[in-house]
């Protein structure tokens, strides 16, 4: 008796697991920043849809340093919606951004990386550079 209890709990779980499943689907991996000023919107929003038959639950959204402030959404995603995940870049680091965001869910791919790039440029010390340039080419 306990054994075909077991039997039929066991097989009730294997087919929930492998019938109802989220599935996490982004417009695109990577956003590109492009050349923007210091101190310009850092802002940006990946968008994904749950292509799965269940729910889909973001537990986690983290990103490789303080500079990026990922927002994850709060509920839970029910299949066919949309979702948004906006990521706020702190534009007043005059450098190149690489930087990955990790999203953690239920979906059938548990993790997925998601990266900004881009490269924050200072406008008023950028004319060093180019005032070098041209003193070398003039010698």
């Amino acid at each position: 008796m306990m054994k075909n209890l077991i039997a039929i709990l066991f097989v009730g779980l294997i087919s929930f697991g492998s019938f109802a499943q989220a599935k996490i689907e982004f417009k695109t991996n990577v956003i590109d920043y492009g050349t923007i000023e210091k101190g310009a919107d850092g802002v940006r929003t990946f968008e994904f849809t749950n292509t799965g038959d269940a729910p889909l639950i973001i537990s986690s959204v983290k990103s490789t340093c303080g500079c990026t402030v990922p927002k994850k959404p709060k509920g839970p995603i029910m299949p066919g919606e949309t979702g948004e995940i906006e990521v706020k870049y702190d534009t007043k680091r005059v450098n190149p951004i690489r930087k990955t965001i990790t999203v953690i869910s239920n979906a059938d791919t548990p993790t997925v990386a998601l990266k900004i790039k881009g490269l924050v440029i200072d406008p008023n010390k950028t004319s060093v550079l180019e005032k070098k340039e041209k003193s070398m080419i003039e010698q």
